[in-house]
């Protein structure tokens, strides 16, 4: 008996009792990955390929002509692609700084400190999952032009900073930090914001992580304001332009360059969730979603 060993159940190296496993997540994993796969495809293929039927998602052909169409689409537009791109790289930046500061304020407040409401809120945060963000497009237009921020820069911004699936995913995992860590702390004379910069917010960079992901690919695909509330077109976002151009040669020939900026689009998003994913996994596991 003292020489038997018996299987890990998660064993560093594979063993024949994970084959079972393979083959029952394997065509799953290839499912979800077809979507990425036909983005991809989709951005360099020819014309003949993108009008055949049935359609195939690998490309036999690659060519950058679709690209090369969509730069030149780009180039003749009235205001230089910079100004645009500048627009969206500020306003994705301080969207995704403003929504984890508040986000994570607002989760430790919500789940450490006493005080009435406290519950009703919450639960107002978590009712308000359930909306679907065009139901309150006409209210959220009425409180825009009574604050006075038509055509104006800070529109871009401010209705992206109240994200209630962040506000729940943060006040979740904060609930697993220890009260006890937190009263040591005060003991020690830590005040409030002391115990948020030095203790909360590195106890949770994985929901922090989560946040980053959610608000950078809310933000860079922000559209509504430069469609609704602005005119001025120095203040508009990457997003709207590409939507724009995409949508002035939405025929035949303008499916290539739809394609080429989907692409271009997504790689930003894809790029940020392959360097966060295992602190997502991992808030994920600790924030009350299974």
């Amino acid at each position: 008996m003292s020489k038997f060993q018996g299987t890990k159940i998660n064993p560093k190296s594979f063993h024949k009792s994970q084959i079972k496993f393979y083959i029952f997540l394997i065509p799953f994993a290839v499912f979800m990955v077809l979507p990425l796969v036909f983005i991809f495809s989709q951005a360099f293929k020819p014309m003949d390929e993108l009008l055949q039927f049935p359609p195939k998602i690998l490309v036999a052909h690659p060519s950058f002509e679709n690209f090369r169409q969509l730069f030149s689409t780009m180039t003749n537009s009235g205001l230089p692609v910079t100004r645009y791109l500048f627009n969206s790289v500020t306003v994705t930046a301080i969207t995704v700084i403003l929504t984890v500061y508040i986000s994570v304020g607002a989760g430790y407040a919500l789940s450490k400190k006493k005080f009435g409401l406290k519950n009703f809120i919450f639960k107002v945060n978590t009712f308000a999952l359930m909306f679907v963000p065009i139901a309150v497009s006409i209210p959220r237009y009425i409180i825009v032009v009574k604050m006075g921020l038509i055509d104006t820069f800070v529109i871009n911004i401010l209705p992206m900073l109240a994200m209630p699936v962040g506000l729940f995913l943060v006040k979740q995992f904060i609930d697993q930090i220890p009260d006890t860590l937190i009263e040591a702390a005060k003991i020690d004379g830590a005040n409030d914001f002391i115990i948020f910069f030095k203790i909360i917010i590195p106890l949770c960079r994985p929901a922090i992580a989560t946040l980053v992901i959610l608000s950078f690919q809310t933000a860079w695909n922000y559209t509504e304001a430069s469609s609704i509330y602005i005119n001025n077109e120095s203040f508009k976002t990457f997003a709207y332009f590409m939507n724009t151009v995409t949508s002035a040669n939405n025929t035949v020939a303008g499916m290539g360059m739809a394609a080429a900026a989907a692409l271009i689009m997504f790689l930003p998003n894809l790029l940020i969730f392959i360097f966060t994913q295992s602190k997502v996994m991992n808030t994920m596991a600790h924030s009350g979603i299974k």
